[in-house]
């Protein structure tokens, strides 16, 4: 892997365009967005138990693994809740945090996030950050895409706002009209404004929702980020490499 910026940060040569996944792969908040969904959820699930008659069965770190992490909200509740079997009715962005709806329990997590981000702040993985910061120096374009609604609080109060050129979000998506993740929309509109071809940017994802987008956009290399034990899942959604944090490949050859 020579010839190219691409090569300096361990990507083929190609790649001149870095798209970046927040939760998980920048920052250690995912572990905060699976304990607010799991309190979220577990209040539901346990409720739910208690007046049907039937056990109560939490939500777990593979629960958030495969049907919520890097998916936007609405489609995470949704997602996990057809996993157990559950329908709920859609409701509207206005329902409040009550209402027994899709929209109704999406609204119940988002405090409990912040509420924890508050309390225990922002914590970035070294590793990430030196990786961003090496691809700025050899000329790469930087990018953050997240499904997080949060994302720009996140990285001010991480303190690396300032290491990207463009930050495609749940609020752009929302008013883009931008499908979540895993389809590739989010992705493919990080490229577009960076004024690169997909096949020249590389995605970084720790969520296999992610990964699927970056292999459906049809993107340069898609580097899955382990952070849970789960390598070969990111691996089956379509990583063309895993690590365990980015560092690694910045010592690849």
């Amino acid at each position: 892997m020579t010839g190219g910026p691409g090569a300096c940060v361990g990507l083929p040569a190609a790649v001149v365009a870095l798209l970046f996944d927040l939760d998980g792969v920048l920052t250690k908040t995912a572990r905060v967005h699976f304990a607010a969904w799991k309190q979220m959820f577990d209040g539901y699930l346990r409720d739910r138990a208690r007046r049907l008659g039937e056990p109560f069965v939490p939500f777990t770190q593979t629960d958030y693994n495969e049907y919520v992490d890097g998916r936007p909200r609405a489609d995470g509740v949704r997602a996990f809740l057809a996993s157990r079997g559950i329908t709920l009715p859609e409701g509207t962005p206005e329902d409040p945090a009550d209402a027994e709806t899709v929209a109704g329990l999406a609204a119940r997590k988002n405090p409990l996030f912040l509420k924890l981000v508050h309390e225990h702040g922002v914590e970035v993985y070294p590793g990430s950050v030196e990786y961003v910061r090496a691809a700025r120096d050899a000329g790469l374009r930087l990018a953050v895409v997240s499904s997080s609604a949060n994302c720009r609080e996140i990285l001010a109060a991480a303190g690396i706002e300032d290491l990207f050129e463009q930050r495609i979000d749940g609020v752009v998506a929302r008013e883009r009209g931008l499908r979540g993740k895993p389809a590739p929309d989010t992705f493919l509109e990080g490229a577009r404004a960076l004024g690169v071809e997909p096949a020249r940017a590389a995605v970084f994802e720790d969520a296999t929702a992610g990964v699927e987008a970056g292999r459906a956009g049809g993107f340069g290399f898609v580097v899955g980020v382990d952070r849970v034990g789960h390598a070969e899942d990111l691996l089956h959604h379509g990583a063309d490499i895993v690590v365990t944090d980015l560092s690694e490949l910045e010592r690849a050859p």
